[in-house]
């Protein structure tokens, strides 16, 4: 439906409906998501991987920024659940690795990356490349609500070097912690 920039999302106010403060703050932030909604809802954030493969150097369906990561690559996808009677994910997430490099990052790959990477004590940077707003069917039935869902594509460098693509989708059951994305008002 739409995808844009940083400075098209929030400084030109492109997006579809301005959004809210605190929608802002969830997709701009260089924080981490599973450390957001840990202190949102007080609970440990479950991680369900549903995938982790070796892709090696085939690019092809990826997105462009894939690129930056050194070759042959390893791709991984998960749901963050917070425990509750319904089981319900929050957040899906796909991240594409170094294979060269991807064990030294992700030693428990059961963790979110951003558990594995504070207990190594990485330091990054996360340059935000990209918003979406968008419809996924597969996300409906695992989010349990419809969508448009709200979702970023970010890299995180370490060393001056991009370390890994990281592309997240959040759950429009987050207006619970979060409120409507919709700027009041509009």
């Amino acid at each position: 439906m739409w995808k844009g920039t940083e400075e098209e999302a929030v400084f030109r106010q492109e997006t579809p409906y301005q959004l809210s403060p605190s929608w802002k703050l969830l997709l701009l932030s260089d924080g981490s998501v599973t450390r957001h909604l840990q202190l949102m809802t007080n609970e440990r954030v479950e991680v369900e991987c549903l995938e982790m493969r070796d892709i090696g150097d085939q690019r092809e369906g990826l997105p462009p920024q894939t690129a930056a990561i050194e070759g042959p690559l390893v791709q991984r996808q998960v749901l963050l659940h917070i425990p509750d009677p319904h089981s319900r994910a929050y957040v899906y997430a796909s991240s594409w690795w170094s294979a060269a490099t991807v064990d030294q990052y992700l030693k428990d790959r059961s963790q979110p990356i951003w558990v594995s990477l504070s207990q190594g004590r990485t330091e990054l940077y996360r340059e935000i490349l990209q918003l979406e707003l968008g419809n996924c069917p597969f996300l409906e039935e695992r989010f349990q609500c419809e969508g448009p869902f709200w979702g970023r594509q970010y890299l995180f460098w370490h060393d001056g070097k991009p370390l890994t693509l990281i592309y997240e989708v959040f759950s429009n059951q987050l207006e619970q912690f979060l409120g409507n994305p919709r700027q009041p008002g509009i």
